[in-house]
């Protein structure tokens, strides 16, 4: 017995050394902001400054050198972020994470979302692929030159990171080309409702518009470079697709097609996308400086470390500040001394669903107007670790690649003796996206500008820009398909050619404005342009509330616009959802006392989602019960996809389509009040499920609930979230203000049985910029530079960025050493440690 006690004893003191030995060596993983290092591939040394918010100024003699300091400096701090990424971009999640990444890799491979990354890098400039031979060997450097431990994740994971390449940094694009252009998913959710209720329903469903008076970026058609006169025809200039510098492949003599362009739906990791950012450029004649204001905070799922990262470059000729994303070496949103720039997604419809019809006598092949074809076929093998390989075998049709084949749930969606191919111009091999950031990052003025965006071929943007010339403007790049009899709203038919792509829009055609008459431009993911813009945009737009709280807030301060105003609103709660609604709701009397204390409660909000008050708890889970009142039995399986807040689509159904409450009610009415009557029952339903939800969860007290109890953003790491008691340790949680309609945005997923207001979607970014004095521009990420939770940047930001705190980007070297984080040297030499 005494050498059990003596080997427990023993056991006791050594798990907490080991533990303790464990989180030193980890700890060696943060890297160093001081010291000097040596790489041969450098030209002339590199200094380093880190600010004290852990934000690189890299003062380099020359542009290699200083796309290889940036490469240096994302691997630093954010290395598996990258390698994540571009695992999930090739298709190669499975090796590390087992069976679970087989649903993510088999449709990134179907996609061939690397292959054609790949093949991009050639049709690119040579300046281009030295910036981005250049950032590779900073990757590179920084994993040879390792002596500290890996970032947790891959200790985790059991895994190391291969060398980088040129097209590790393009797949990104890809794979945001993917995630910001999901309108395919909408042709098969509305198909699916249109089978089982009838194809009537779909405007109500899908409205695109509450009012002819919604937010329109570019409302005057005077004003809009790319509106066509009345007499134009159509069709008949539309962008040539066989143009060279986009020339899709011919096969078998057939007219050019899609052949190379593709995408599909995205399995985990990527849920089915929001669609959300804001941006607003005022001229200098509309605020105190007399110089431009452009805001942009883009809007994307919320996790740690934050897509975003800051950082600064200086050469003697040159100079960008901004926000980067780790793995790719230009700048998404900055400035360079000359023009700032932002993006918001513009929700075009650049993608097809193509049914194609099997050969009767041979599975292999397809009818097309010439005939049949065979499928062009290619055989990849995905690895998967602790288990056997998977050997996909991949078939596209002459409009992209079937994606029916992908697993069960996509082939059931396809009729029997069909299978589904979707086109999208991102998966071309001759993708220059990449020499538009380059050369935007350069851009002076107007001119050089549009010249970037020409080069734009995927995701389609709205990219709004200011100079210190005072030119403000915006212009919506991207390849976008004119169609001939179909408007794209459900799938396409594949075998008879009428429903084909009949080229792209030009892109002088594409929309566009400069110095708009008005002094400012707002968007907001609403409609850019009229609905009778010469070409067909799309229809999924987002709804209209946020573009038009910003109109409002930005009316108000229409002369003396400043910063600190722009700050102001991109922080701003107001949901215009909520007042619209509740003008419809609170007409509603409960016969309850419990509901009559909410309604009260309600009448009184001044409609602010305040994490410290009960009534955006109220509304919202009210809101989700009528959803699930009015939509659940009807539309059946297809609810579960359909499922969301759909605040637009339930004021239209309240007020004017009463059936949907009522079978014996009119199916449409212009009365109100008698469209209410009819759904007054099922309202105060939903509001009494609501109340008990809540009064479960909170109490019965409902002046102490808050919708800050809910409405919590995780910020999760992808990986270590997974271990319980190390997501404790490294948790940064916060509550938020916001909701799904404000423009400090606080998306959500109401379809989650658990957690269903939490904040997973919203601004990672806030930047405003000031042409006055470009040094007094703002920024902010959600959680800090780092990306390993050991390091005191991790989350540093996170509480600055709840309350709406920025920080400046600017100083010169003597300013940065005194008061920052330390100064890395890099040299021309051999390699040395970190």
């Amino acid at each position: 017995m005494k050498w059990v006690w003596r080997a427990v004893i023993a056991m006791v003191l050594l798990i907490p050394a080991v533990g303790a030995g464990l989180f030193f060596w980890l700890r060696t993983g943060v890297p160093s902001y001081d010291g000097t290092i040596a790489a041969d591939a450098l030209t002339a040394p590199v200094q380093i400054m880190r600010d004290g918010n852990a934000v690189p100024h890299i003062f380099a003699s020359n542009e290699h050198d200083a796309y290889f300091a940036l490469g240096y400096v994302h691997a630093q701090d954010r290395l598996w972020q990258m390698d994540i990424q571009r695992r999930i971009g090739a298709g190669r999640l499975s090796e590390i994470v087992g069976e679970r990444g087989l649903g993510s890799d088999r449709y990134m491979r179907t996609l061939g979302l690397y292959r054609h990354a790949e093949a991009a890098f050639d049709h690119l400039s040579r300046d281009v692929q030295l910036a981005l031979l250049a950032y590779a060997e900073g990757v590179n450097t920084w994993i040879a030159n390792r002596r500290r431990s890996l970032p947790p994740e891959y200790l985790v994971l059991r895994t190391r990171p291969d060398r980088w390449s040129p097209a590790d940094s393009i797949v990104w694009g890809k794979i945001m080309a993917v995630q910001l252009s999901g309108n395919y998913r909408g042709e098969l959710l509305r198909t699916r409702i249109a089978d089982a209720l009838g194809p009537d329903v779909l405007d109500d469903l899908f409205p695109h518009r509450l009012i002819e008076q919604d937010p329109i970026t570019m409302p005057d058609d005077g004003e809009l470079a790319s509106q066509l006169p009345d007499d134009h025809p159509r069709h008949a200039t539309a962008g040539d697709q066989t143009t060279p510098r986009l020339r899709p492949a011919r096969q078998d003599g057939l007219p050019p097609h899609l052949t190379e362009l593709a995408e599909a739906a995205l399995p985990a990791p990527f849920p089915e996308p929001f669609s959300a950012s804001n941006a607003w450029v005022v001229s200098g004649e509309l605020t105190n400086t007399g110089s431009p204001i452009l805001a942009n905070d883009p809007h994307l799922g919320l996790q740690s470390p934050i897509l975003w990262y800051l950082a600064r470059l200086e050469t003697p000729d040159w100079s960008i500040t901004g926000a980067t994303v780790p793995g790719v070496p230009f700048h998404l949103i900055g400035h360079n001394g000359s023009a700032a720039w932002g993006f918001t997604t513009t929700n075009s419809d650049t993608q097809d669903v193509f049914r194609e019809r099997l050969d009767p006598e041979d599975s292999e092949r397809y009818l097309t107007p010439d005939g049949t074809a065979p499928f062009e076929v290619r055989q990849e093998t995905i690895p998967v670790k602790g288990g056997d390989s998977v050997t996909l075998r991949i078939r596209s049709t002459r409009h992209g690649p079937v994606i029916s084949d992908i697993g069960t749930e996509t082939a059931a969606a396809a009729a029997e003796g069909e299978v589904l191919a979707l086109a999208f111009p991102a998966l071309t091999d001759q993708d220059t996206s990449a020499e538009a950031l380059y050369r935007l990052n350069r851009a002076r003025n107007w001119s050089d500008f549009t010249g970037a965006m020409s080069q734009w071929v995927a995701p389609q943007q709205n990219v709004v820009y200011a100079d210190t010339h005072g030119t403000t403007g915006l212009y919506v790049p991207g390849l976008l398909p004119v169609r001939s009899d179909t408007d794209g709203r459900l799938p396409a038919e594949g075998w008879h050619g009428e429903d084909d792509w009949q080229g792209y829009v030009p892109f002088e055609d594409l929309p566009h404005v400069r110095d708009p008459e008005r002094g400012w431009l707002v968007n907001a993911n609403n409609r850019v342009v009229r609905d009778d813009y010469a070409f067909d945009l799309g229809h999924d737009y987002d709804a209209p509330y946020r573009a038009r709280r910003i109109e409002d807030l930005l009316s108000g301060t229409i002369g003396e616009h400043d910063v600190e105003d722009s700050v102001a609103i991109q922080m701003d709660t107001v949901s215009l959802a909520a007042e619209a609604l509740l003008d419809v709701l609170l007409d509603l009397s409960g016969e309850r006392s419990r509901h009559a204390e909410a309604l009260s409660l309600l009448r009184s909000w001044s409609f602010e989602m305040d994490r410290e008050r009960p009534e955006p708890l109220i509304f919202n889970h009210w809101l989700r019960e009528i959803n699930r009142a009015l939509f659940s039995d009807s539309l059946g399986p297809a609810f579960s996809d359909y499922w969301a807040q759909r605040a637009m689509t339930v004021q239209r159904l309240l007020s004017s389509r009463p059936r949907w409450c009522d079978p014996d009610a009119p199916a449409e009415t212009d009365d109100r009040d008698l469209a209410l009557t009819h759904c007054a029952p099922l309202a105060l339903e939903a509001l009494d499920r609501a109340l008990e939800r809540l009064t479960a969860a909170h109490g019965e007290n409902m002046e102490q609930w808050r919708w800050g109890d809910e409405h919590v953003a995780p910020l999760d790491n992808q990986v270590m979230a997974f271990l319980p008691i190390v997501r404790s340790i490294i948790d940064l949680s916060v509550e938020t203000d916001g909701g799904f309609y404000t423009i400090n945005r606080g998306g959500y997923r109401v379809s989650r049985t658990d957690q269903p207001f939490g904040h997973v979607h919203g601004a990672g970014l806030r930047a405003v910029f000031d042409l006055h004095d470009l040094d007094n521009s703002r920024f902010i990420i959600a959680t800090g530079q780092s990306g390993n939770p050991l390091s005191d940047n991790y989350g540093n930001m996170v509480l600055r960025w709840r309350e709406g705190d920025t920080i400046t980007i600017h100083g010169d070297p003597a300013d940065i050493a005194e008061s920052g984080l330390g100064t890395l040297t890099l040299r021309r030499g051999a390699l040395d440690d970190d």
